[in-house]
């Protein structure tokens, strides 16, 4: 498929890409990095599809109907869960950045990665908690080590931060990532959801080992700054880094099997942790690069800058991740799986999303060219806010079904696919650009692990709702609904009332 959508253009020697041939006028290389991530996102988001729904089924928060099997899990239960995975998926791209920088190198990351995940979803298709909880944590790990990196492959393949074709790469990359995001909840889910939670788990495994082959096949077409190791570690930062991390594992393993062995061990002893873990590093990892000597003065301005987006990405995230958790559940319990005479399975849901993507990023990639070159396009800043306007829209539209369904009463599915369709405009206002803004503002010392600050607004997030529904809020009430949508407008108006002051601190980078 690659190679049938490329075209010749000389443009590639530039770029660092393979000459000979781009891709929809980008260099060749995102054509390889464009399919690897596709089929990343085909075994993530159909393993997603199924995670809310695995865990809520055979118990009360079940759909009637529905297929059992699952871990009878709380509704509330099954968010935490939720969303502290996909946390620790955000979170662990910043170890995963620093592997990239400091041991292995981009590409070898990726690679390696890719066969982590593998082996979490074929885990994950293993019957009992304990094979599902260790297939979760491998998938994460794997997903940690590979998003950071391959993102900042996309990057290497253009003329440094002034390329304009920079945005637009990083828009079509963000493409490849929504048609593997749409197929896999209608081939995953289907699967899963109807016949076999592990048979749709293990499919997810056959998604990434596809992905794996298409990066090892176009790895040619890279740019050779991917193999590179921009900041190797010597032996004694080695040596201290391997000391340090066994010694936390150790404190861990003794502090939880005192725990155990003392019979109060519950779930909550695993997601508190970890959640209030998710909250403090962003804040650390933001304070230490920001407080660093080594950084010229424009850097260190930028990073000022940069934390203004941080801060409203999270909050873009803390509700938009929901619509795989808090709207999952509502489509499976309170909207009717009919549309247009067609019976459906919940899990599809999750693909109105990418489906919303793919329709509407060429129009959004062409309108920001189109005011670019007149003069008028937005600034990051601007966009930021126009997300987080939108995001909270989506969920003040979110009350009136959530009201409507009482008593029984089923909503129409027209209620999610239009909450869907204004997410997913202040989705592609705001994350393609905060990927690219993240690359242009990083400072050169941190490279690859910049990426994975820019995920760790994710896990802040995520962390958030997990915090919530831990501390027993209940996410499916319209008041909380309301007030999560009043704070994402009350902080858009913020990003737009200080853009000045924003790009100010950003240092030239537009």
């Amino acid at each position: 498929m690659a190679t049938s959508l490329t075209t010749r253009d000389v443009g590639a020697r530039r770029s660092g890409g393979t000459p000979g041939g781009t891709f929809f006028g980008h260099p060749r290389g995102l054509a390889t990095l464009f399919m690897t991530e596709m089929w990343e996102r085909f075994s993530f988001y159909g393993m997603r599809a199924l995670l809310p729904l695995y865990l809520i089924a055979g118990g009360p928060a079940a759909g009637k109907g529905g297929q059992g099997g699952g871990l009878a899990m709380t509704a509330a239960t099954a968010t935490a869960i939720y969303s502290i995975y996909m946390a620790m998926v955000y979170l662990l791209a910043m170890p995963g950045g620093w592997f990239g920088d400091r041991v292995w190198g981009p590409r070898k990351t990726v690679a390696i990665a890719a066969l982590v995940i593998m082996a979490g979803h074929l885990t994950l298709a293993l019957p009992g908690e304990g094979s599902f909880f260790a297939g979760l944590a491998l998938v994460a790990l794997g997903s940690g080590l590979l998003k950071a990196n391959i993102s900042t492959m996309v990057g290497h393949l253009y003329d440094g931060p002034d390329d304009p074709r920079r945005d637009g790469g990083f828009t079509v990359f963000y493409m490849g990532i929504n048609i593997g995001a749409f197929a896999a909840p209608l081939v995953i889910g289907t699967v899963g959801q109807n016949y076999s939670w592990h048979l749709g788990f293990a499919l997810a495994a056959v998604g990434m080992g596809l992905g794996l082959v298409q990066f090892l096949l176009g790895t040619r077409h890279l740019s050779p700054r991917s193999d590179l190791v921009p900041q190797p570690l010597t032996r004694q930062e080695r040596n201290t880094a391997l000391r340090k991390g066994l010694l936390w594992l150790a404190a861990a393993t003794v502090f939880y099997a005192i725990v155990v062995l003392s019979g109060t061990y519950t779930l909550n002893w695993a997601l508190v942790p970890i959640t209030v873990v998710g909250l403090v590093i962003p804040v650390l990892v933001l304070a230490r690069i920001k407080r660093d000597k080594e950084l010229a003065p424009v850097e260190r301005s930028r990073m000022s800058g940069y934390i203004w987006f941080f801060v409203a990405a999270a909050v873009f995230w803390m509700i938009y991740d929901q619509g795989g958790s808090t709207m999952s559940i509502f489509g499976d319990t309170k909207a009717s799986g009919k549309l247009f005479g067609i019976h459906f399975p919940s899990s599809w849901y999750q693909s109105v999303n990418p489906l919303w993507v793919m329709a509407l990023a060429p129009v959004m990639a062409w309108i920001w060219l189109w005011l670019s070159r007149r003069g008028r396009e937005p600034g990051t800043a601007v966009k930021f806010a126009m997300g987080l306007f939108l995001i909270g829209a989506s969920f003040f539209v979110f009350v009136l079904p959530m009201a409507m369904a009482t008593g029984g009463t089923k909503v129409s599915p027209m209620w999610l696919v239009s909450i869907y369709l204004i997410q997913t405009v202040g989705e592609l206002c705001l994350s393609p650009v905060g990927l690219s803004v993240t690359t242009k503002m990083a400072p050169a010392k941190y490279g690859s692990q910049m990426m994975g600050v820019w995920f760790l607004a994710v896990t802040a997030g995520d962390c958030t709702t997990s915090l919530l529904s831990l501390a027993g809020v209940n996410l499916n009430g319209t008041g909380v609904v309301a007030v999560e949508a009043a704070l994402a407008c009350l902080a858009g108006y913020a990003v737009w009332m200080y853009r000045k002051r924003v790009a100010a601190l950003m240092g030239g980078v537009h």
